[in-house]
């Protein structure tokens, strides 16, 4: 049976980050747990999120007594400083993480939860070095490559739609043009046979390699409960599993016993469908729940 709603509020915080103020709104209710959800946000995005979801999934968490927070990193929405992209947020998370606890005195731990690049910012913030962070949420993190998104669409697209009687009725009217369509599967097929190193829009860092094997490392070097949501109609996601079965850092990253992967068939990249979001919001608390994490 699903507890009663409990009483809640938003408020805002203002706190710094490498002398630049960041915005943030706390869903604070007035039973809570000592543990909290810090929303990363994919980019580029403010703290509102695609269709709301992230006010959603504060506002119910905090009515199910977990605090939540959402911010924007330096340079997005109401935060000041130049605009930064994902692998360069883990100060902005840092601080977050430290304003989170002012704002609700009586929580000792934090979940972070990211969809898309910010799953990709989660991964990378060295959670292992702190000891404020207890699990994390990740919803169809973001592993792209020129190469694996060749993969996908030639896996995904283009196989189903060449096996596709009404492709070829189309090809053969002329309504479809032989060399656009036959020129694109090329060029994906030319991308799919490419190293990570041989494209040079792929993220590459003098840290160690390109960031989807560095997001591999984070989550082997952390400790704590891991929750992984994927849509089922999202490339993003389905990029997301293939790296997960031809890399051998991601198999090892995620053979752990304390890993719960749930799939949304239906679902889009965002959760955009009528009572996806709140299916999101309520999958978050179950798990929450499972884990003792929302006690």
């Amino acid at each position: 049976m699903t507890a009663a709603p409990r009483s809640w509020q938003d408020r805002a915080v203002l706190f710094d980050c490498a002398g630049e103020s960041l915005v943030g709104i706390v869903s604070v209710p007035e039973a809570a747990t000592e543990t909290g959800v810090l929303v990363i946000v994919g980019g580029p995005q403010y703290r509102a999120g695609s269709h709301r979801q992230f006010v959603l999934l504060a506002r119910y968490l905090a009515a199910q007594g977990v605090p939540c927070m959402r911010f924007d990193y330096r340079g997005m929405g109401d935060s000041t400083g130049p605009a930064r992209d994902f692998e360069s947020v883990s100060e902005d998370v840092d601080a977050a993480i430290g304003a989170f606890l002012k704002a609700c005195p009586g929580l000792r731990q934090v979940v972070l939860w990211g969809l898309c690049d910010g799953a990709s910012a989660v991964c990378l913030y060295p959670a292992q070095q702190d000891v404020r962070v207890a699990a994390a949420v990740l919803l169809n993190p973001w592993v792209h490559t020129q190469a694996g998104q060749a993969k996908v669409f030639l896996k995904h697209y283009y196989l189903q739609r060449i096996t596709d009687p009404s492709f070829w009725k189309k090809l053969g009217s002329g309504q479809v043009s032989f060399l656009k369509s036959f020129g694109s599967l090329f060029s994906f097929f030319r991308a799919a046979r490419k190293a990570p190193a041989d494209t040079a829009t792929d993220v590459v860092s003098d840290a160690g390699g390109a960031f989807p094997e560095r997001m591999a490392r984070g989550l082997l070097a952390r400790k704590g409960p891991l929750a992984i949501f994927l849509s089922g109609r999202d490339y993003v996601a389905r990029e997301f599993d293939d790296a997960c079965k031809s890399n051998a850092e991601w198999r090892k990253a995620l053979a752990r016993s304390d890993l719960d992967i749930t799939r949304f068939a239906e679902a889009d990249h965002t959760f955009s469908g009528p009572g996806e979001a709140q299916a999101v919001a309520e999958a978050t608390h179950a798990w929450l729940q499972a884990r003792g994490l929302a006690r």
